[in-house]
């Protein structure tokens, strides 16, 4: 039966990989010319500065977004990231500014906080049998609640500067959170596509019955899955705090609007079957690029989340012609 799955799965496989090549040579193309139209409209867009600015801002959803690759790959779907980021971001906060701890209990508690609070998502889709859709929006609320109470809803500033660090620091010019994601960006490229646990993801977002025929333990990896999506969200929030030199129970609004986009413009197949690391950086390279030049062409930041929405859309819309397009080949 598992060779019969097995078969059955192969023709989709070879559509999938060659259908997330197009995509990807797309969002580069898209990435190239919104590149140029943004230099041809600002004179400092190209500068050194304001590059290293660009990529400092991509690091945060960056990582947000390599996480949502491995749960949107497997047909799942994550909107708490943005609420888990600024949870584990007051969680590290408190242990550090408010009870004094070292500053290495601060890092693992943004950590622990995010995988706990994914491996929580995992375990009611799983085990209650709850849509993703449905328990990750009630953790958006009940992260942001969390984070809100413990924090009494103020800002805990006053980090040690060994967390700061992480957030500020620049070796050799480049802002350690821009080091961070590319490290991030290499491990998770290797654990998605020359791991069992990667390709696992993608034959369950592919089609699950024949995931299960072929001896996957559907449920265990489903939980790994979200718990790597916390994690991550957990280091989202470590970036972000550091970078700000605070615990801030409000960061993280929409970021998961825009690691969502980043993934799919990137080449994600957002009903699952197919994901890609890579792909996803330039995604998020996209976004970052179009909020950094709609910063310097002063546009308000109204307008920017409706552009950032009509992306979204736009990046679905692709994905299914290339899918359909996909078949047909």
């Amino acid at each position: 039966m598992a060779s019969t799955a097995t078969q059955a799965a192969s023709p989709s496989w070879r559509q999938r990989i060659a259908g997330g090549a197009a995509v990807r040579l797309e969002s580069l193309i898209v990435l190239a010319v919104l590149c140029a139209v943004m230099a041809a409209l600002s004179n400092a867009f190209l500068s050194v500065s304001n590059v290293l600015n660009i990529l400092l801002s991509t690091s945060v959803f960056g990582v947000l977004a390599i996480g949502m690759t491995f749960v949107i790959c497997s047909a799942g779907i994550d909107l708490s990231v943005g609420s888990i980021l600024a949870l584990s971001g007051v969680v590290g906060a408190m242990l550090t500014s408010n009870l004094g701890w070292p500053w290495e209990f601060g890092i693992v508690g943004c950590l622990a906080m995010g995988a706990f609070t994914g491996w929580v998502n995992g375990f009611l889709i799983t085990k209650g049998a709850i849509p993703p859709f449905i328990v990750t929006l009630g953790m958006l609320g009940v992260a942001r609640g969390f984070a809100l109470v413990l924090s009494d809803g103020v800002s805990i500033y006053g980090l040690p500067s060994q967390m700061v660090w992480l957030g500020q620091g620049r070796p050799f010019g480049v802002p350690m959170p821009v080091v961070i994601l590319l490290l991030t960006a290499l491990v998770a490229h290797v654990l998605l596509a020359h791991t069992r646990f990667g390709v696992y993801a993608q034959v369950i977002g592919d089609n699950e019955a024949a995931a299960r025929a072929m001896g996957v333990r559907v449920e265990r990896q489903k939980v790994l899955l979200y718990t790597l999506s916390g994690l991550l969200s957990g280091l989202a929030g470590l970036l972000f705090a550091a970078r700000i030199n605070s615990g801030e129970p409000t960061a993280g609004i929409s970021y998961e609007l825009t690691a969502i986009t980043a993934t799919i413009l990137g080449g994600t197949n957002l009903f699952g079957g197919r994901g890609s690391v890579a792909g996803t950086l330039i995604g998020a390279l996209i976004m970052g690029v179009l909020q950094n030049g709609l910063n310097l062409l002063a546009v308000r930041p109204f307008y920017q989340q409706i552009a950032i929405g009509a992306v979204l859309i736009l990046a679905v819309w692709l994905d299914r012609i290339n899918s359909k397009e996909g078949w047909r080949r």
